[in-house]
């Protein structure tokens, strides 16, 4: 019989992995501050065509505004996390399932412990039990 099991993935920070994670994180921010512009732009569109209300136009574009400045705000504070953690550091990146095969007189407390990968600079290093 086969079941699915929760496994962690894990990545050991290096310094090709975090400045992967750094671009990746200011990718993320520039793609949000771009959004941020384009409903100003939008905002302001919109409220030439005077075919809405402008205060509650107004509220619906700042509360999207104000939702990705919030991203944008932990972006910045994920990034100054990673620059204080050492290399070495294991990141928590997935969770994903695997199918584990079961059979009568398996111990069930070591198959439900999980396992959880490795990863360091794409390559897998380890594999734990939990």
């Amino acid at each position: 019989m086969q079941i699915l099991q929760n496994v962690t993935v894990k990545r050991v920070l290096t310094e090709k992995s975090k400045e992967l994670l750094v671009n990746k994180y200011h990718n993320n921010k520039a793609q949000l501050q771009k959004e941020c512009d384009q409903l100003l732009f939008e905002l302001k569109k919109l409220e030439k065509t005077r075919k809405y209300s402008a205060a509650s136009l107004k509220a619906q574009f700042d509360k999207e505004i104000d939702t990705r400045k919030e991203k944008i705000k932990l972006i910045d504070f994920q990034i100054e996390q990673l620059e204080i953690l050492p290399f070495g550091s294991e990141l928590k990146d997935d969770d994903l399932q695997s199918i584990v095969d079961i059979n009568i007189g398996d111990n069930w407390d070591d198959i439900t412990k999980g396992k959880t990968i490795i990863i360091k600079d794409g390559v897998i290093v380890e594999i734990r039990e939990r």
